[in-house]
């Protein structure tokens, strides 16, 4: 990771420092210029060894981070309602699967999520927040025929009903990761882009076969 690196190079040049014994005569290599990465699109670029030892940043939010973070712990609570129903209702073992997969992976994000806006001194939504307008939600209506709903069903309107959630909080991630400037947000972003992004191919799969 380009973060990783950049502080790994800082870490190098700055042992020098520790040592009381006189510094020995500069090496061509200790003053060999520094090939920094660029963040995903941006092209490298060389610095000195001074500048390096400079470049570790210090993560900061903008409005970009907050609102997907907010909007995320809304989206992310739906999915566990609705995963929550699958062992009952649900008659395909692998999707039950799915659904405990779903709960593993989202209730921890939910935890990190809702302790990161409060480290920002940022409102964290209530459980009734309205969600209007965000990508992929299930309308009132839907969540109540899913919860009347049971065996092929269930199954066949969980897919159809996760698989546009899913599809959202890709679009949800997108944006962050143009807007966004928090390393932490990129990083949790990226997470969400890779796991829900297997869960749709699975979920396509299944809807093939029921």
């Amino acid at each position: 990771m380009r973060v990783a690196l950049i502080a790994m190079i800082a870490a190098v040049l700055s042992l020098g420092a520790c040592t009381s014994a006189p510094a020995p005569a500069p090496s061509p290599a200790a003053s060999a210029p520094v090939i920094v990465p660029g963040r995903p699109g941006e092209a490298a670029r060389t610095v000195s060894p001074g500048e390096a030892a400079t470049l570790v940043p210090t993560p900061t939010a903008n409005a970009s981070d907050v609102e997907y973070v907010q909007d995320m712990i809304v989206h992310h609570r739906q999915a566990l309602d609705m995963a929550a129903l699958a062992p009952t209702r649900a008659e395909n073992t692998r999707l039950k699967s799915l659904a405990s997969r779903i709960k593993d992976s989202q209730a921890p994000e939910i935890q990190f999520m809702t302790t990161w806006l409060q480290q920002q001194g940022q409102r964290v939504p209530d459980h009734h927040a309205r969600h209007e307008g965000m990508p992929g939600m299930a309308t009132p209506e839907q969540i109540e025929a899913l919860k009347a709903a049971s065996g092929k069903e269930f199954d066949r309107l969980f897919l159809r009903l996760m698989t546009a959630h899913h599809e959202g909080a890709l679009k949800m991630s997108e944006q962050v990761l143009i807007g966004g400037s928090h390393l932490r947000i990129e990083e949790l972003a990226g997470d969400v882009t890779a796991t829900q992004s297997a869960e749709i191919r699975r979920m396509l799969e299944m809807q093939a076969e029921l």
